[in-house]
């Protein structure tokens, strides 16, 4: 097995007839996929998806691959190809094509509609599509692409087959076997025996859930747990899901016909890509069940259904509105049902746990995933990789698409099956596939590219470590005075917190050493405000970590007179 080594340098030029495979994002996190594939100086990439931030990414809206490896090259990019239209694969697209709008998008029917009103919220209009489904066959430059139907929590989801002189890739996507689809739609289990019979020499899997043994549990599963919850309801019903989640409403839709309830949509992009999927006939709405989630507060309260964004803590979604108590027209009542219909994505537990804690106090009756079973995961879990395995029998494996545990389980799980060649990469590792063997090559620069409002990629590392200082312990201001010919303190220091201490008295004891380390730095020759700004950072900085053990930002100023 490889394995990632941080000592890896750049990459030697990819050998003639080789097929090389450069991880932008979403190995080792789950979001912001995106891999490129180089064959013959020419580049495809696949999928172009955000990541969205967690608590030490403070201010930040979105986090994005990093295009900087092919910034230079995009002029060879022949593609993009998006496996399906959830956000964590299409939603930095739009930022792609800002540096080069004319690539061409493939996707399927669904996943090129939901993106396109992202990139007509972003006015990018003249894009170029090529819509493809299951079955087809298209040619990009020296690429030339399958399409698989595969099941996931979202319709139109494809695994994509990339043929070129150096073998055959097959990239699974985000993919499960459930077997009793909400739409009838089952992973091509044949069309994966018979890639494996004529040979798989790069496979990409689906890694989320190879922790978890066994198969995933089929969506069916959840329309009886919706049924009881509607029939012991006798208030509103909130039910929160990814505003993608389309098999979801549509169970939701389902109960509430069968229980004469009104169902409306709260959150813009609930609202957008639900009236998407009804247009496009993924969705099927009874006639009369929907208004206006305005109109629903003119009803009986057991007549009501919302269905909202927000399950997984966003701060700025409806259902986190709801449960604060600022939503401009839902306003929570003591009896109220809100049900939390998705998975926890790692890493927004504490957000999620938040907004549950805010509707309890609030009197809701809160159904989620840990007390009921409202949702089931849309990836494969152990035993539906291990089926794959056996039935594609490929000669080289990566996995792709979770954290290192979920990659490194997959992994086993290969090796398990018989897989020799199993290559383990993060974001950045070069593989290269030559002579139908891959393995780790080196390793190009890749990191977090934070998008803060109207600012992509200004905000760096060392930007973020200052704010979570900020967040998290505080901010000091010290300034002084000094004689600009005696370099003597004549004013100061003056000291200003902010979420460090209140009383004033607490500086007391370190304004005299400050003096003292200024008058020592002068008689030692130090000259001009940043050798004494430094002084003062250190003296402070010091006495802080040993009288409060805290590290705050500390903002010295020495000013001459």
């Amino acid at each position: 097995m490889s394995h990632t080594h941080p000592e890896l340098s750049a990459p030697a030029p990819l050998p003639a007839g080789g097929l090389r495979v450069i991880p932008l994002g979403g190995l080792g996190e789950v979001g912001r996929n995106m891999t490129a594939f180089e064959y013959d100086g020419r580049l495809l990439l696949v999928d172009c998806g955000v990541l969205f931030p967690e608590d030490h990414h403070p201010g930040v809206d979105l986090i994005l691959p990093d295009f900087e490896p092919i910034r230079d090259r995009l002029d060879a990019v022949e593609a993009l190809v998006l496996t399906h239209g959830h956000e964590d694969h299409i939603g930095a697209t739009p930022y792609l094509l800002r540096e080069r709008g004319d690539i061409p998008l493939v996707g399927s029917k669904l996943t090129l509609a939901l993106l396109g009103s992202k990139l007509r919220e972003h006015r990018l209009k003249e894009t170029v599509h090529y819509e493809v489904a299951e079955g087809q066959t298209i040619t990009f430059g020296p690429f030339v692409l399958e399409f698989v139907a595969v099941n996931h929590s979202i319709p139109d989801a494809l695994a994509v087959v990339i043929r070129t002189g150096a073998g055959v890739v097959l990239h699974t996507g985000d993919f499960k076997m459930d077997q009793l689809p909400l739409d009838g739609r089952i992973t091509d289990l044949n069309e994966f025996a018979r890639l494996g019979d004529e040979g798989v020499d790069l496979f990409l899997t689906d890694s989320t859930n190879a922790e978890v043994p066994g198969f995933t549990t089929s969506e069916k599963d959840i329309s009886p747990v919706l049924e009881r919850v509607f029939a012991k309801s006798d208030q509103r019903i909130i039910v929160a899901c990814f505003a993608s989640h389309v098999h979801r409403v549509q169970q939701v839709l389902d109960a509430a016909v069968a229980h004469g309830r009104k169902v409306g949509y709260v959150g813009r992009s609930m609202v957008r890509n639900m009236a998407i999927a009804q247009e496009l006939g993924y969705l099927t709405v009874p006639p009369g069940v929907m208004v206006e989630a305005k109109e629903l507060a003119d009803l009986p309260p057991h007549k009501q259904v919302l269905i909202s964004t927000g399950s997984q803590g966003e701060p700025l979604s409806a259902l986190s509105r709801i449960a604060q108590r600022s939503h401009s027209f839902v306003h929570l009542e003591e009896g109220d049902t809100v049900v939390l219909a998705s998975s926890l994505i790692p890493g927004n537990e504490n957000a999620v746990y938040r907004v549950i804690n805010g509707l309890s106090r609030l009197g809701a009756n809160v159904v989620h995933k840990g007390n009921a079973l409202v949702h089931v995961s849309g990836h494969a879990s152990a035993g539906e990789l291990l089926y794959c395995y056996n039935i594609v029998k490929p000669r080289n494996v990566m996995p792709v698409h979770g954290e290192i545990r979920h990659m490194r389980a997959n992994a086993d799980l290969a090796r398990a099956t018989g897989v020799e060649n199993v290559v383990l990469a993060e974001d950045g590792v070069v593989v290269d596939l030559v002579d139908g063997v891959a393995r780790v090559t080196g390793k190009v620069e890749v990191g977090y590219v934070f998008v803060d409002g109207t600012t992509i990629g200004d905000i760096s590392e060392a930007s973020m470590k200052d704010r979570r200082i900020l967040g998290e312990e505080g901010f000091l201001s010290v300034i002084v005075v000094v004689d600009s010919v005696t370099g003597k303190v004549v004013s100061g220091p003056e000291i200003h917190a902010r979420g460090f201490a209140e009383d004033e008295t607490t500086f007391d004891e370190i304004r005299q050493p400050v003096i003292d380390a200024i008058n020592a730095a002068v008689a030692d020759g130090a000259t001009g405000s940043h050798q004494l700004q430094q002084t003062v950072r250190r003296v402070v900085g010091r006495w802080v970590n040993r009288a409060h053990r805290r590290r705050p930002m500390i903002i010295p100023v020495v000013i001459e007179a």
